[in-house]
């Protein structure tokens, strides 16, 4: 009679699995699988091997606190002679006298998340349980049968594979790119995303629903959606916008989502403060990446955050233009989310693809501050009754504008009615730096049919109201560059269209913004009582915009609010142009010294003159990049006069070969947040 098979030890092939499923950037420690694929292990015996014909193999994979087969979070499978793709399975590969080499398949519709691999093995009714390991499962993207499966390899290395990126802030007609370091195969990174699975409200209630609901990428979406934010929940950040961060640190400071998510967890789950929307959609970014779900970070410029869902932003203005608050609406400078990319079964046809997904805090959706996934094709499409939040996310890019004058006595007046919202929609291109203009995913062009027939269907009947027509038309012009540190003219520039001279008052103010539009301070005004524009002819009124007026009241953000106010005296019109500008700061010079290469300490020569008219104190320059530093490298140096360069050297030893992004951060007592980066191909080390 065959004696019971002992395992001397099971061999989990970790190097070589993880460099077949892509995730060998997580390390060789631990085994980490993408579902839908197959992974190998080898058994190794003690005594006697493996006999086919008196040996039965059965193996059970689980997950979650309490797995069982109903919820699909545990299965028991046996050993076949060929792998079924569509099941939880096993087949041999290679067997000899003391080793077993065995093929291990996960189903592409599997639960992610930390499992336990068992074997029982039985001979002659006799039957010893061997525990084989722990392994990680992610969603494949790769995997035709996965939900998040991409056919395109340059945008799976892109949206999974990635890092780093850029992201897009400022304004639609200043659009500055923020690098970022996503770092999703940093070190602890994956069991930080995972364990922020497990902190949410929804498994804390139901641990074994919410495992069960694992293999779904809208769930485990909408669950990423509300724990970046804190606002129900132990989630990662805690949101600010009124510039008070002494007891944290400033949205803008941040380089990347590793420091984050560490500090996070370091804290014992309390929130890390603070995040703003760029923040809040590059760490989700980063921990959907990490799953497997392929996603990119999203800009949108002039977005609306409508409170009522009636698709109008009302603004209101004193006689002046000083803003009234009279409304919860807002419009932001810009607002930034992600896409991921996924099938909606859910939803039927139509409506795979790009999801929007934004955990920044506005509005509860389903009791809970998330929002999304809605499909980017459901919202260019207008078809706003289909889940999730389609009619907030639709008003961010779609909504009206209507500004209203308060007179003096009290009646409101209706200045204009535009449509300003949803502008210069941007992401990262695939595989280089430029920015792709994607706002054709989100809306037809303005003013087309096909835009009217998205509004019909709507039934949104405040966009296709005619907008109104005047003799008389005001807009705004600025120069091509504004630097922070100098003066700067702008100029509101008058048409009259008309055949005979009109006489108008014009107001001209330049006030400091925040990006989400919290108007600030006065830093520039022109109020001219007796205007005259001569028929047929334009004119223009410049405004000197001064650094010692805007530089005691901007904000972090280095955005200023122009709008000018033209009354006609003849025809009592009014009419309102705005405009936001963003003061640009000056480069960071990067110069990376020697030939970069993998485990060689290299250094990088970082430099910024000052532009300001007074010295700088406090500096220090601040580097990061996934791959390159092992958390931040800092260096402080002297004080920099007015008019002198900056300059530090500063060393990293890269851990991982390939193109690779530096960030470079410079801060001082009146410079902040300045940041630059440089593309750095590390050479591979020689084996």
């Amino acid at each position: 009679m065959a004696s019971v098979l002992v395992m001397e030890r099971c061999d989990l092939e970790c190097e070589t699995n993880n460099k077949r499923h892509r995730t060998s950037d997580f390390g060789i420690h631990c085994l980490v699988v993408r579902r839908g694929q197959a992974f190998r292990i080898t058994v190794y015996y003690k005594g006697r091997g493996f006999q086919q014909h008196t040996d039965t193999l059965t193996f059970t994979a689980q997950t979650g606190p309490c797995p069982n087969e109903v919820s699909g979070t545990k299965s028991q499978f046996p050993l076949t002679n060929s792998l079924n793709e569509e099941a939880w399975s096993a087949a041999v590969e290679q067997n000899d006298n003391s080793a077993l080499t065995l093929k291990i398949c996960s189903p592409p519709d599997a639960r992610i998340g930390r499992y336990t691999l068992n074997m029982e093995a039985t001979t002659a009714g006799k039957g010893v349980s061997i525990p084989l390991g722990q392994f990680i499962l992610l969603f494949n993207p790769w995997c035709s049968g996965d939900s998040v499966f991409m056919d395109d390899e340059a945008k799976l290395r892109e949206y999974v594979l990635t890092q780093d990126g850029l992201i897009y802030t400022g304004t639609d007609k200043r659009i500055n790119s923020m690098p970022w370091n996503f770092g999703q195969f940093e070190s602890g990174i994956l069991d930080i995303c995972l364990d922020l699975l497990d902190k949410s409200k929804t498994f804390q209630n139901d641990k074994d629903k919410d495992c069960s609901r694992r293999n779904n990428p809208v769930y485990i979406s909408r669950i990423v959606s509300a724990m970046v934010n804190c606002n129900d929940d132990d989630g990662i950040l805690m949101g600010r916008w009124d510039n008070n961060y002494g007891d944290g640190i400033s949205p803008l400071q941040w380089m990347g989502s590793v420091k984050i998510l560490r500090n996070w967890q370091n804290q014992s789950c309390q929130p890390v403060r603070y995040g703003q929307c760029w923040v809040f959609g590059a760490v989700a970014c980063t921990v959907l990446r990490c799953l497997g779900i392929p996603t990119r970070v999203v800009t949108n410029f002039s977005s609306a955050h409508d409170t009522n869902g009636n698709l109008i932003i009302e603004r209101y203005l004193d006689e002046t233009g000083k803003e009234i608050k009279k409304s919860k609406d807002s419009i932001w400078n810009f607002h930034v989310w992600d896409e991921c990319w996924m099938a909606r079964p859910d939803l039927g046809k139509g409506y795979d693809g790009w999801q929007a997904v934004d955990p920044t805090p506005q509005e509860r959706s389903e009791g809970v501050y998330c929002c999304g996934p809605a499909p980017v094709q459901a919202i260019r499409e207008g078809d706003i009754k289909v889940k999730y939040d389609l009619p907030f996310v639709f008003a961010e890019v779609n909504a009206d504008v209507i500004y209203w004058m308060q007179r003096r006595d009290g009646k409101d007046e209706k200045v204009v009615h535009s449509s300003v919202i949803g502008k210069s929609i941007s992401t990262k291109s695939v595989g280089s730096d430029a920015r792709e203009d994607i706002t054709y995913h989100y809306k037809y062009p303005e003013g087309s049919e096909e835009e009217r027939r998205v509004f019909e269907k709507a039934d949104l009947q405040n966009k296709l109201a005619q907008k109104p027509v005047t003799d008389l038309e005001v807009k705004i012009k600025v120069v091509e560059a504004m630097k922070y540190g100098c003066d700067f003219n702008v100029s509101a520039v008058i048409v009259n269209k008309t055949s005979s001279d009109r006489v108008c008052r014009l107001m001209f103010c330049a006030r400091t913004i925040s990006y989400n539009g919290e108007i600030g301070n006065e830093c520039g005004m022109k109020d001219l009582l007796n205007l005259e524009i001569p028929a047929n002819q334009e004119k223009s009124v410049p405004l000197r915009v001064l650094y010692n007026k805007y530089c005691t009241t901007m904000t972090e953000d280095n955005l200023i609010k122009l709008m000018a106010i033209l009354f006609e005296y003849k025809s009592k019109d009014i009419m309102l142009a705005t405009r936001s500008i963003v003061i640009d700061n000056p480069d960071i010079k990067i110069k990376i010294l020697g030939e970069p290469g993998q485990f060689k300490k290299v250094g990088a020569e970082v430099t910024l003159k000052n532009p300001l008219p007074v010295p700088l104190t406090n500096c220090s320059f601040t580097i990061e990049g996934a791959g390159l530093t092992e958390g931040q490298v800092c260096e402080n140096i002297r004080d920099v006069d007015k008019n002198q360069e900056a300059k530090a050297k500063l060393y990293f030893t890269p851990k991982q070969s390939g193109m690779r992004k530096l960030v470079v951060e410079f801060n001082s007592n009146k410079l902040q947040n300045v940041k630059g980066y440089r593309n750095v191909i590390i050479a591979p080390v020689r084996r």
